[in-house]
């Protein structure tokens, strides 16, 4: 449904979620939406994508979701302009604040695709009903005229823009000329490789993160945690942090102290002159050696194989990974008595802003969350950690705070992917695969949240860690001619922060089973491209194989100590395949040197920002596979920074990388995390054939 709102210039609404055609005028009925990613929104006909042509020219969509540079703002952008016939320098994409009703959930790899069509039917609308407008005032047929540069054309050349006729084309009621979207063979902006729209802003250091607001009064406030996960704190002596200068508050909150001072400088250093006693977390006694035999042991069995089948079986245990954006968590908060007002970016605002709410105490009415863009996330911004913290400093201190999570806070106390243990089993008679098992078992949080409550005590901090539960594991039954498929998974539950990392389960699922595709295909003595083609039940995904393959060269000769590896994918309505080349000389310090992916997401709205995701999910699939993982030391998390976290840096960034975007006129489908299984599988399979060996434990340097 697409309808218009009362208002001085044309302004336009349809409810994201809806999927009746379009209706001037009629209120869409509230319904149910599940996300890809297991959230379950409700009322999401509710939220409103909304489009006003400004009087200065300016075409304005507040969007309803989060810039964490995964590019969405422009690929709206590009959307609306396709269909306006506008320049996309005349489109504008604020971020809308918390809502109170609908879905702002920005996850899942479902902003693409739940915004392609209400956005296309806006632009639609609201490009028949400025056509109407220059017609009446020209008295010219409608149909006769063009839009092009955010104006409209007359056969003889006069041309009005948009803004002089917003106010006229308000009053439209019944446009006369179809407001149904162009179709894709009319496309001249969606499909083009575009660069971001907020790309000089970025690097000129225009653009503003949370740490860059200005809210007045707002002081920088850092905390001084515990050393272990969860631990408490006991006494803290804060004098010669308070007699220091540039000290304005010293606050005792559930999770640590805070220290609100005149600058960060300030900050940290009274943070280290607290002289503080903790007592220990609840996971003190254990360790990284410790939490893998639990989840072994937590793993299910397989059960029988089929009688008279010859096995290909594998264990493959995955380190707990944390999500470290570039930018560190960062929240403004101003809570007074009778109100309160948070800047931060956040995937979930609504969640947020009744978790905020309930925590200092607050009907949700009174707290108004503005959405931030963030400096990345790969899922840490779906929860709100800091925001909540910050809220209750500001509460406590009596005044506006702007809160920091050091990089040390977020890596130690953070967020972090499970840890998991996987068992699979690949069963063949006579040369075929008759039947595929995985089970396997993951960390899950024992406690259910790591929000700050008014109380003081754990609380709700958002959305929780995806993880399977006990019971029957989905498994991609879909993807290959392997018989009987089953599943089945475990958890161990700890006192662990987790939270949704980029392709949550699928990040370690699916590469664990593309290992094994491998060694049933080297048992059989079959070339592991070959083999998929033979196997591979989607077309989509056996023409992505075969484009890597082409221009990945497969099968070409290399030195001693290198060797290439495969692995695809399939979710989100969308496929992808990788190729790896590297260079394991030295088995202990691997270095991938060529990555070639293709990427079939029906239509790419932007090529280019698809390329980028692409491209960060092979450093993914190249940082988890081979170096970076979190290490648990006596209830402790022994990484603090990029220094100890071993994330893949520039040297370890493949020398060349190729992306390949399939040509498809299908609606778009997901693509933020699709990457990462495959770009990771195919580390792993590169890995183990350049040394000849079956890697089991990721990253292979733990």
């Amino acid at each position: 449904m697409v309808y218009s709102l009362a208002a001085s210039t044309l302004t336009v609404a349809a409810p994201l979620g809806c999927d009746a055609g379009p209706a001037e005028g009629v209120e869409p009925a509230a319904t149910a939406s599940r996300r890809p990613s297991g959230v379950l929104v409700t009322g999401a006909d509710e939220e409103m994508l909304v489009l006003e042509v400004t009087e200065a020219n300016r075409v304005v969509v507040r969007l309803p979701r989060v810039e964490v540079g995964q590019g969405v703002t422009t690929a709206v952008a590009m959307m609306i302009a396709e269909e306006l016939d506008a320049r996309l320098a005349d489109v504008d994409i604020p971020l809308a604040d918390a809502r109170a009703k609908g879905n702002q959930f920005t996850g899942g790899s479902s902003s693409v695709r739940s915004l392609y069509g209400p956005a296309r039917e806006l632009a639609a609308l609201a490009r028949a009903k400025l056509v109407t407008a220059a017609a009446r005032r020209w008295n010219l047929p409608a149909r006769s005229l063009r839009t092009r540069d955010t104006k409209v054309v007359a056969p003889d050349g006069r041309s009005a823009t948009f803004g002089s006729l917003t106010a006229s084309a308000a009053r439209i009621t019944r446009p006369s000329v179809s407001s149904k979207p162009k179709p894709a063979s009319r496309h001249r902006l969606i499909g083009r490789p575009t660069t971001r729209i907020d790309a000089r802003d970025i690097v000129t250091g225009k653009a503003e993160y949370a740490g860059d607001l200005a809210v007045a009064g707002a002081k920088p406030t850092v905390v001084a945690r515990p050393p272990t996960l969860g631990g408490k704190l006991l006494s803290v002596d804060s004098r010669a942090a308070r007699a220091m200068p540039g000290v304005h508050a010293v606050v005792r909150i559930a999770g640590g102290v805070a220290v609100v001072a005149e600058s960060f400088h300030h900050a940290f250093q009274a943070r280290d002159a607290l002289r503080i006693t903790w007592a220990p977390g609840p996971l003190v006694s254990l360790s990284d050696a410790a939490i893998r035999s639990r989840l072994r042991a937590a793993v299910p069995r397989l059960g029988n194989p089929p009688r008279g089948s010859v096995q290909t079986e594998g264990e493959f245990e995955f380190a707990f990974v944390s999500h470290a954006p570039m930018e560190v968590l960062t929240a403004v908060a101003d809570v007074r008595a009778g109100h309160a007002e948070i800047w931060f970016s956040s995937q979930t605002p609504m969640d947020a802003r009744e978790s905020i709410a309930s925590a200092v105490g607050l009907p949700a009415a009174k707290v108004k969350v503005h959405v931030v863009r963030g400096g990345g996330s790969f899922g840490r911004r779906l929860n709100h950690d800091a925001a909540i913290e910050a809220a209750l400093i500001s509460k406590a201190a009596g005044r506006p705070v702007k809160l920091m999570w050091s990089r040390a806070d977020d890596i130690r106390h953070g967020r972090m992917r499970p840890a998991s243990h996987h068992r699979i089993r690949a069963s063949r008679i006579q040369g075929r695969v008759v039947a595929f098992a995985h089970a396997m078992a993951s960390v899950s949080e024992s406690h259910p949240g790591r929000g700050l409550s008014a109380q003081g005590h754990v609380g709700d901090g958002g959305t929780q860690a995806l993880t399977p539960a006990s019971g029957p594991l989905p498994s991609d039954s879909g993807l290959y001619n392997f018989g009987r498929v089953s599943g089945d998974s475990g958890s161990v539950g700890l006192a662990i922060p987790l939270g949704a990392w980029r392709s949550v389960d699928s990040g370690t699922m699916r590469t664990a089973e593309e290992i094994i595709v491998d060694e049933v295909a080297r048992s059989l003595g079959k070339d592991p491209v070959a083999f998929r083609r033979a196997t591979l039940r989607n077309k989509a995904v056996k023409a992505v194989l075969d484009k890597v393959a082409a221009a990945g060269d497969w099968g070409r000769t290399l030195p001693a100590g290198q060797a290439q590896g495969v692995a695809v994918h399939e979710e989100y309505g969308s496929c992808v395949a990788c190729l790896v080349e590297i260079d394991a000389t030295d088995p202990k310090n691997p270095r991938v040197t060529k990555v070639v992916m293709a990427a079939d997401v029906g239509t790419a709205v932007n090529p280019r920002g698809l390329e980028a995701q692409l491209m960060g999910a092979a450093i993914d699939g190249i940082s988890t596979v081979l170096r970076a993982g979190l290490h648990i030391d006596r209830g402790a998390v022994r990484e603090s920074s990029y220094a100890d976290f071993h994330y893949a840096r520039q040297r370890h960034a493949p020398l060349r990388f190729e992306a390949h975007i399939m040509p498809s006129r299908r609606e778009p489908g997901g693509a933020g995390e699709l990457g990462v299984p495959a770009a990771a599988g195919a580390v792993a399979n590169a890995y183990a054939r350049a040394t000849g060996s079956r890697p089991r434990r990721f990253p292979l340097d733990f």
